[in-house]
């Protein structure tokens, strides 16, 4: 019941907040066990439509309190329509140096947003994939809840 009546509200802001310079959003669940096992490898696909635009990038990241980490260290796999792969790794902070957890605060959950790309181009129109996937040094990173993409245009 919990999950349903977080669904809508989460659901509803991403309505109410929707600019006309998104491009795509999408998060995806990690696991009903509140965790993210290195095998766990989430894929998302993206539609470009113009490669002359320059667009901002951004990983989010739901966690809940208690994360363990800092540091929520992720590997990005992006495979163009051409299937050319290109491999990056980001680091994204979790808690501050004050001991704060980072995002929006929800009971005990976080919504965090990491810009990882201020200025991405493309350089083919279609559709492209993207492989996320923890690089932490332990197999299963405890209390992490989703891993999403955000893309929009720049202005």
């Amino acid at each position: 019941m919990k999950k349903i009546f977080f669904a809508v509200i989460i659901g509803i802001s991403l309505i109410g907040c929707s600019s006309n310079d998104r491009v795509f959003s999408e998060n995806q669940e990690l696991s009903p066990k509140v965790e993210w096992l290195k095998s766990d490898v989430k894929t998302f696909k993206i539609p470009i439509e113009n490669i002359d635009e320059t667009y901002k990038m951004s990983l989010a990241f739901r966690y809940t309190e208690g994360f363990e980490f800092k540091v929520l260290k992720v590997k990005v796999t992006e495979i163009s329509p051409s299937k050319k792969e290109t491999v990056k790794e980001y680091d994204l902070t979790v808690i501050d140096n004050k001991g704060e957890y980072i995002g929006e605060p929800g009971l005990s959950m976080f919504d965090s947003e990491h810009l990882v790309e201020a200025n991405k181009k493309y350089s083919e129109n279609g559709i492209y994939s993207y492989k996320i996937e923890h690089s932490m040094p332990t197999d299963v990173v405890n209390l992490a809840m989703e891993i999403g993409v955000i893309v929009d245009k720049n202005k």
